[in-house]
């Protein structure tokens, strides 16, 4: 098996870094600091036309039906230079709502006129067909109609509108947007099982490699910085404490992405083994990425823990999304539970 990426693959994710450079900078994070929404409402619509909402949905539905590996190379960039946005809710919500039959709501999240949030369930509660209720961490969910809900056994939308009272939090990441909302009972809008379509193994492969394109740009930010970095006339990475830093996230980078890529392949083709290699995928690129990311701080010296240095918003990055589709210790228990792999 190749899992280095194709000539396709590189020009996509060439596109796909272009348009993050030129509409949505790092930089644009501060500058948004404090507003409702931390992205761009034209710079979305303009991603959502170049198709990075529907690289893996089918052709019948409006997507460019490209395979899991393909999403995953593209949300390892777009975590690379942390992308503001619902990219990862509103890509599964396309599906799911596709999948449900509402080519509606399907197109019009295509064209970025539809804005989908995430939301996790905070402790007890239920997420089911026939509604939902509990506590939830809603994430990025400003300005958006919908919000998406994924278990093991399904996917939820759920109407905004639904969720009674929301609280506005203040997040440790200036690129995102929380809330919490305390829900009675919400009626779901569409409900798709995984046996239809298996959403929540999606949505962990997509978020390790999220995670893996975390730790591959801190590595390579702490790399430059070790050799352009002159101390008493060397460069700091010629010193055993650094190199060996460096070493050692270029190892943990490139081992997350491996597998990563390794269980989008499992999950695309339903291999028996598919649950444990997602869980491993997560497992290896949670650590890589904030390890990495402290590291980097480290190497960086005090320049590291300051705001206007991007090192500090790439680990509170990386400890966000490590929480996202199972807390990493639940995480770690379930895939100690699951058989050896084929």
């Amino acid at each position: 098996m190749d899992l280095l990426p194709s000539v396709d693959q590189r020009e996509l994710i060439a596109a796909a870094t272009d348009f993050l450079e030129s509409r949505m900078p790092i930089e644009a994070i501060r500058t948004r600091d404090g507003q409702p929404s931390a992205v761009d409402a034209a710079a979305w619509r303009e991603g959502a036309e170049m198709g990075l909402l529907t690289l893996g949905l089918a052709e019948a539905h409006g997507g460019s039906g490209l395979g899991l590996d393909d999403e995953a190379l593209l949300f390892a960039a777009l975590a690379e230079h942390l992308a503001p946005g619902p990219f990862l809710a509103s890509t599964l919500a396309a599906r799911v709502a596709a999948g449900c039959g509402d080519t509606e709501l399907a197109t019009r999240i295509a064209d970025g006129s539809a804005m989908v949030g995430l939301a996790e369930l905070r402790g007890d509660g239920e997420i089911g067909p026939e509604g939902i209720k509990g506590t939830f961490d809603l994430i990025d969910c400003v300005g958006v109609g919908q919000v998406l809900l994924v278990t093991e056994q399904g996917a939820a939308i759920v109407e905004t509108g639904d969720l009674g009272e929301i609280e506005e939090l203040i997040p440790s990441d200036p690129g995102i947007r929380l809330a919490t909302a305390n829900a009675a009972a919400a009626p779901v809008r569409h409900w798709l099982p995984s046996e239809a379509d298996p959403i929540w193994l999606r949505a962990v492969v997509l978020t390790a490699a999220g995670l893996s394109g975390l730790a591959s740009a801190v590595t390579t930010m702490a790399t430059e910085h070790a050799k352009l970095r002159v101390q008493f006339g060397r460069p700091i990475g010629v010193h055993q404490a650094i190199k060996h830093a460096c070493a050692d996230m270029a190892v943990a980078s490139d081992a997350a992405m491996s597998q990563t890529l390794f269980a989008a392949v499992c999950v695309q083709t339903g291999r028996p083994d598919a649950l444990f290699q997602a869980l491993a995928a997560k497992t290896v690129a949670a650590r890589a990425a904030v390890d990495s990311a402290a590291a980097t701080i480290q190497v960086h010296g005090g320049m590291g823990y300051t705001y206007e240095h991007d090192a500090h918003l790439f680990l509170k990055r990386a400890h966000v999304i490590s929480h996202l589709f199972g807390e990493p210790t639940h995480v770690l228990a379930e895939l100690l539970e699951q058989g050896a792999p084929q």
